[in-house]
């Protein structure tokens, strides 16, 4: 009984099987899977090469290519489930990066699979490659100096960088460029591959203190220790200078017409020092006259030499 039944069952499959080949659908079905998008011939003689793209090609790579997508969503979330947020924003930067050429290996492999010579393509357009690649290869050097920062942690979000005499606060970290903000509030847009060509520095990585200077000069003459208190009197009336390290004053060189200080202090906020140091010019340009302390200016005895006839 049972093996009628599934003589029965086999012989219905068989008869749809029988239909749905007999019918005008399914023969319309193959020949659209059959119809060649792409079909040329490179190279003449032995060294002649096919290159056919068919319908049923490109569907089987977009195919492939979502289930690569969604193979990729899960191993991004299985690798970062337990990050800290900045490791996770770091890696999903390079991932991106990273997503793309996986995309370009799996689609060569597809295409290598169904029987196309990915070698005479690539021969086939390798004055456009080229091309392509020359124009593109500024951009090749900014992502791989993206991943370079990502990976090395040289430059942090919330960083003060100094970059060709351009100094900023590092605002976001991209593949391809750094968002910096100035201190006049304009953002800057700083090509990734610069890090690698330039010296960069960064104000921050030690901490968010730094020592900032005053230069000041006195004439010949001065009593550079009062001078030297009164410098530390001008330092410690800011409330932005910190009270450790010290202020200390530096008795850097006897100038041409002056006398030169540098007054050092520890600010909090670097970035914003511009004020603090202008608030203590001020006081200091007030104490000096207080005291009768002069602040010369560059002098020249010019002698004027008469030819008698």
């Amino acid at each position: 009984m049972q093996e009628k039944v599934s003589d029965k069952i086999e012989k219905e499959v068989k008869q749809v099987e029988e239909t749905i080949k007999d019918s005008s659908f399914w023969e319309n079905f193959v020949d659209f899977l059959e119809y060649k998008l792409i079909d040329f011939t490179y190279g003449t003689g032995d060294e002649a090469h096919d290159i056919v793209l068919r319908v049923k090609y490109v569907l089987l790579i977009a195919l492939v290519m979502l289930a690569t997508t969604y193979i990729l969503r899960w191993v991004k979330k299985l690798v970062t489930r337990n990050m800290p947020e900045q490791d996770k924003a770091k890696f999903n930067t390079v991932f991106t990066f990273a997503r793309w050429v996986i995309y370009i290996i799996v689609t060569l492999i597809v295409f290598d699979s169904i029987g196309v010579n990915v070698t005479a393509v690539f021969a086939a357009s390798a004055a456009l490659l080229i091309g392509i690649g020359l124009a593109l290869q500024t951009l090749f050097q900014d992502i791989i100096s993206g991943i370079f920062i990502l990976v090395d942690q040289s430059v942090h979000v919330g960083d003060i960088i100094e970059l060709e005499g351009k100094v900023g606060r590092v605002e976001e970290i991209k593949l391809r460029t750094t968002r910096a903000t100035t201190a006049d509030n304009k953002v800057l847009v700083i090509p990734n591959h610069l890090y690698l060509t330039n010296s960069l520095y960064n104000w921050t990585q030690n901490g968010a203190t730094t020592r900032e200077s005053v230069e000041v000069g006195v004439a010949y003459g001065s009593n550079v220790q009062l001078v030297k208190e009164l410098l530390l009197q001008a330092a410690k009336s800011s409330k932005d200078v910190l009270e450790f390290p010290p202020p200390t004053v530096l008795f850097t060189n006897f100038g041409d017409s002056s006398l030169d200080f540098r007054l050092v202090f520890t600010l909090n906020d670097s970035f914003n020092a511009r004020f603090p140091k202008s608030e203590i010019r001020f006081e200091i340009e007030r104490l000096f006259r207080e005291n009768n302390v002069t602040i010369p200016f560059p002098q020249r005895d010019i002698h004027i030499i008469q030819k008698s006839n």
